[in-house]
C-alpha cells in the first residue's frame, strides 16, 4: 500500500482514538462503535442505536466541558442529520474535531451505498460555518493533522476522510448496555474536571 492510499475504517478509527488519548471521543454507531468499544478506554463512548446523534452528542460534551472533544462519524451518520453540521458552525469557539470517515456505504447493514456519492463533505462543513475545514486520505496526514489541531485547540474542525473496507470480519458488537457506558463516561469526565472519582457500575 503506498502512503497516499486511504486507509481502511479500523485503521483510521484506530489512528484518531491514539492520537488523542486523553480526549473524549464520541464514536458513530456501527462497526466505529465495535472498533472503539475494543479498546474499553473511559474517555471513548460507543453509540448505539442512535445513527446521526455522534456529532450533537459531542458537540454538547465539548460545549458543557470547554475539552477538546473528537466525534468519529461516518458519511452515513452524517446524511441522516446534517443538521449537526450547522448547529456546531453557529459555535464557533467550541473545540471540536468533527472526523467523517467516509466509505460510501452503509457497513453495518449490509454494504448498502450512501446517496452521498456526489456530495461535497467539505463544502457543506463550509456552508455550515465550520471555520477550519479538511480533507486528508493518508495515516500520516490525518496523525499530523489531528496533532495541529490539538495543539491550537481554537474551534470546530471539520476533517473528511476516505477510507476502504476492512478485509478482515468486524469486531464484535457493544457488549456493553449503552446505560453502563455513558455512566462510566460520565463518571471520567467528571473526575477529568477534578469533581472526584464516582461510580461508573
Amino acid at each position: 500500500m503506498s502512503p497516499m492510499d486511504p486507509m481502511t475504517k479500523e485503521a483510521a478509527v484506530r489512528l484518531a482514538l491514539d492520537a488523542l488519548p486523553d480526549a473524549p471521543a464520541v464514536c458513530t454507531t456501527g462497526y466505529t462503535a465495535r472498533i472503539a468499544a475494543l479498546l474499553g478506554r473511559p474517555n471513548h463512548l460507543p453509540m448505539t442505536g442512535s445513527m446521526g446523534l455522534a456529532l450533537p452528542v459531542g458537540t454538547g460534551i465539548a460545549l458543557a466541558s470547554g475539552r477538546l472533544t473528537l466525534v468519529v462519524d461516518g458519511d452515513g451518520s452524517l446524511l441522516m442529520n446534517p443538521g449537526g453540521l450547522v448547529t456546531l458552525g453557529a459555535l464557533p469557539r467550541v473545540p471540536v474535531i468533527h472526523l467523517v470517515l467516509d466509505d460510501g456505504v452503509y457497513a453495518s447493514t449490509g454494504g448498502q451505498p450512501t446517496p452521498g456519492v456526489d456530495v461535497d463533505y467539505c463544502a457543506l462543513a463550509a456552508a455550515s460555518g465550520i471555520p477550519t475545514v479538511r480533507h486528508v486520505r493518508a495515516a500520516e496526514a490525518l496523525r499530523r493533522l489531528l496533532g495541529d489541531v490539538s495543539a491550537r485547540r481554537d474551534g470546530p474542525v471539520f476533517v473528511h476522510c476516505p477510507v476502504t473496507a476492512d478485509p478482515a470480519p468486524p469486531a464484535p458488537r457493544v457488549a456493553d448496555e449503552p446505560a453502563r457506558i455513558a455512566r462510566r463516561f460520565t463518571a471520567h469526565l467528571r473526575e477529568a474536571a477534578g469533581g472526584g472519582p464516582s461510580s461508573a457500575a
